[in-house]
């Protein structure tokens, strides 16, 4: 029976959204149960008012909660708080993953520290995913590492291969490494040796070498890999666009009576449009490369966008991502282990001519 433990109290809308958002999980998820951390007396009242809940949520109560302008140094110190107690729940083994809509910062410092990367993993990385042309496309690392050496990179496109055959259900994602151009020569040393460590790799007949800003949205890949100051600045620069189509869609169509009348003309399009880019679809970034399963809710996300990210903690423990991350590390090393056996065992080019000659 797979258990999520939820910090109750982190959001703008908490402890409500949150209690309101697992209510809509538990629908989709009837074998799973959440430990809930947080002010006992508001979620008791709260979890009362679901019958999905009674029997599945297990109080966890709290005395302290990481307000949102903290710094994480701060927040380290804070040993009984909702947020730190939810992430010491995964590091003690009593849940599989965590989740949580509170301070990003305080939580990539605590999942860090207390439940410690995984062996094999260099550093962890932050992944979402978004819309494009052609469906759903997983973008990493989104802030976690401001600066990535070519290793950071080869790992974060196995992390994020196997993200998207988990929580997308694609069999064969491909992958590309985020620059400033396609062609082989651009970009710095770290990501030519980034691109041609890839290229050697199990997932080498997937990667499709350099992609540019455009074809993040395009969907030209599944998989994009970049370093955290790149991806970041990616991510609130897409946020930003969207914003500005739909305020620009809500302009034009109320401009004049013949531009409502258009609305109406155009409306089925213009829904499926909305439910497509619904941020709500969208939330839920995880920090892989952790021993657990680490789910970052929006802040502002209302119940329906908290259950989509307990929708991908969920995908990610039911189906065993971390496992398999350990499995997929160990079939990169074994290559990159032979290569190095090849490359001593092959004697020097003056050694074979003395041979031969």
């Amino acid at each position: 029976m797979p258990i999520l433990a939820v910090d109750a109290m982190g959001g703008d809308s908490a402890p409500g959204m949150v209690i309101a958002g697992l209510d809509i999980a538990a629908e989709r998820h009837p074998n799973a149960r959440f430990e809930v951390f947080g002010d006992a007396v508001q979620i008791d009242e709260l979890v009362r008012l679901s019958k999905r809940l009674r029997n599945r949520v297990s109080i966890r109560p709290t005395t302290e909660i990481i307000p949102n302008e903290l710094k994480p140094t701060a927040a380290l110190r804070l040993r009984d708080a909702s947020l730190r107690r939810a992430i010491d729940a995964v590091a003690n083994g009593e849940a599989a993953g965590v989740i949580s809509a509170g301070n990003t910062g305080a939580m990539l410092a605590l999942a860090k520290i207390v439940l410690k990367t995984m062996s094999g993993i260099d550093r962890p990385a932050m992944a979402a995913i978004g819309p494009s042309a052609r469906g759903d496309v997983v973008m990493l690392d989104l802030g976690a590492n401001v600066v990535c050496d070519a290793r950071n990179l080869v790992e974060f496109a196995v992390m994020g291969e196997l993200f998207a055959r988990t929580v997308l259900g694609l069999p064969h994602p491909t992958i590309g490494l985020l620059n400033v151009g396609s062609e082989e020569k651009k970009g710095d040393e770290t990501l030519r040796r980034a691109a041609e460590a890839l290229r050697e790799s199990p997932i080498g007949p997937q990667f499709r070498g350099f992609i540019e800003g455009h074809d993040i949205a395009g969907g030209t890949v599944d998989v994009v890999v970049t370093d955290g100051f790149t991806g970041n600045v990616a991510l609130k620069t897409g946020e930003g666009a969207l914003r500005l189509v739909g305020d620009l869609l809500r302009r034009v169509f109320s401009a004049n009576i013949a531009s409502r009348l258009a609305y109406l003309l155009a409306r089925p399009g213009l829904t499926r449009l909305r439910e497509w880019l619904d941020p709500r679809r969208y939330n839920g970034a995880v920090l892989l490369g952790l021993n657990g399963v680490v789910v970052k809710s929006h802040g502002g996300a209302d119940a329906e966008g908290f259950a989509h990210a307990v929708d991908v903690a969920m995908d990610m423990i039911v189906n065993r991502f971390n496992d398999r991350i350990r499995d997929d590390l160990g079939r990169h090393a074994d290559r990159e282990r032979l290569a190095s056996d090849a490359f001593r065992a092959t004697p020097p080019a003056s050694a074979t001519s003395v041979t031969t000659g």
